[in-house]
C-alpha cells in the first residue's frame, strides 16, 4: 500500500493491489480478514461515537437484546479492548474456552454470544496496556479466531473516536452499517459528523442514530425534562440523512441493571422501532436473509 494512501479508493488515482473491492461491501478485498472457517455471521453492525461516555456499550447490549427477542441469533464483538464493559453489564463471570478450531465465545443468560478481552484476562480489573497495533490485531483475531455459531446479527462495540480500532474494524470486517450513539448536547452534530464522515470514507452506510440520556421522565407526574438540553437528534439525522432514530432516557433502573449484570432485563421499548427498521432494511436488500419464523 502506498504511503500516501487515504483508504478511499473512490477518490484515488493510484493503481495498487488494494483497489480490488468486494462487490457486496465496497471494501478493498485485500483488507478484509477471513472469517473463521467454522463460523457463520450474516450481518455485522458497528456501534460508534465520536466521543466517550455516551453509552455505546449500553446501546450495543440493548440492540442485541432487541434483535434476540425477535428470534434472531445475535452476537457481540467487544472491540473496546482497553475499556471493555460488555461482560460486566451482562454479568459474565466465566472465561472463554477454546479448541484446536478456535475460541468459543461466552453465552449470556438471554442467549447472546459474546467475545471480549475481559473474558480472556485472569482478572477483569487487569488493565490492557498495549499499543495501538496490538489492540487492533486483537480485535481482528476476535473475528478470525472465534467460533461464532450461525449468527444472524453481530453488533461490534467500538471504542470512541476514529483511531486504530475503528479503522481496523471497517477495513477487516464486512461491516454492513453503523449505529451512531450521541447525547443531547450542542457539540453532538460535530461528533456525529466525524463518525459519519469516517463511515463515508470507508464506504459503510450509517443506518441509525441513538440519543442516549435524552430526557428524564418524572415517575410521579410523567412529565419529561431535558436534563442535558434540548434534543439534537432530528437535526443531526436530517443533516446527515440518517434514516433511523431512537432515544434512551435517563433512568436509574437502567444503571442498576447494568451494575447488577442484568442489562438484558431492562424494561423499555426504546430501540424497538429502530430494530424493526434495521430488519426491514436488510430484508429489502437481501430477500433471502434468514427469517427466524421460517428457520
Amino acid at each position: 500500500m502506498p504511503e500516501e494512501c487515504t483508504h478511499d479508493c473512490s477518490t484515488c488515482s493510484l493503481n495498487c493491489d488494494s483497489r480490488k473491492e468486494r462487490p457486496d461491501t465496497g471494501i478493498p478485498e485485500s483488507f478484509l480478514a477471513p472469517q473463521n472457517a467454522y463460523s457463520t455471521v450474516r450481518k455485522v453492525i458497528a456501534v460508534v461515537s465520536g466521543k466517550g461516555g455516551v453509552g455505546k456499550s449500553l446501546v450495543t447490549a440493548l440492540a442485541a437484546t432487541e434483535m434476540k427477542k425477535r428470534g434472531y441469533k445475535t452476537a457481540i464483538l467487544d472491540a473496546d479492548v482497553t475499556g471493555p464493559s460488555i461482560p460486566k453489564i451482562f454479568g459474565l463471570k466465566e472465561k472463554a474456552d477454546g479448541t484446536e478450531l478456535g475460541i468459543i465465545p461466552v453465552m449470556t443468560k438471554n442467549g447472546i454470544e459474546v467475545m471480549s478481552i475481559n473474558l480472556l484476562l485472569e482478572n477483569e480489573s487487569d488493565p490492557v496496556v498495549w499499543r495501538g497495533p496490538i489492540i487492533a490485531g486483537t480485535v481482528k483475531q476476535f473475528w478470525t479466531d472465534v467460533l461464532w455459531n450461525d449468527v444472524d446479527y453481530m453488533f461490534v462495540d467500538l471504542p470512541p473516536g476514529t483511531g486504530d480500532v475503528p479503522l481496523t474494524v471497517f477495513q477487516s470486517l464486512p461491516v454492513d452499517g453503523i449505529l451512531v450513539v450521541t447525547s443531547p448536547q450542542e457539540l453532538v452534530t460535530m461528533i456525529v459528523g466525524k463518525a459519519v464522515k469516517m463511515a463515508s470514507m470507508m464506504q459503510v452506510p450509517v443506518l441509525g442514530i441513538v440519543e442516549n440520556m435524552a430526557y428524564y421522565e418524572c415517575p410521579d407526574c410523567g412529565s419529561r425534562h431535558n436534563i442535558f438540553g434540548e434534543s439534537r437528534l432530528d437535526e443531526a439525522a436530517k443533516k446527515y440523512d440518517i434514516p433511523l432514530t431512537a432515544q434512551i432516557p435517563i433512568d436509574p433502573e437502567i444503571a442498576k441493571k447494568c451494575d447488577d449484570g442484568e442489562v438484558y432485563d431492562c424494561k423499555g421499548e426504546w430501540l424497538s422501532d429502530m430494530t424493526d427498521g434495521l430488519i426491514a432494511m436488510f430484508d429489502a436488500a437481501d430477500p433471502h436473509h434468514r427469517d427466524p419464523e421460517k428457520a
